[in-house]
């Protein structure tokens, strides 16, 4: 995906099982603050220096990477 920014939805793909956050596969939910760190010098992939923190459509609010981030599935 795309750089995503606040406002717009997005859906968390997070498949692989052994993941701490899998719980969050297949959730929307809209992006409210874009935050940036340096975990790109340590993986080489700059996504991974994008959090998203997302105000799910369940009414949680957790931070996930770039790399975590998809377009929503429309219903």
């Amino acid at each position: 995906m795309q750089q995503a920014g606040e406002g717009d939805r997005i859906r968390i793909d997070i498949p692989d099982e052994a993941d701490i956050d899998h719980d969050l596969h297949g959730e929307h939910g809209e992006v409210v603050t874009v935050l940036r760190d340096d975990a790109a010098s340590v993986t080489g992939v700059d996504a991974d220096s994008r959090l998203y923190r997302v105000d799910l459509d369940s009414g949680r609010t957790v931070d996930v990477r770039g790399r975590d981030v998809r377009p929503p599935i429309d219903d």
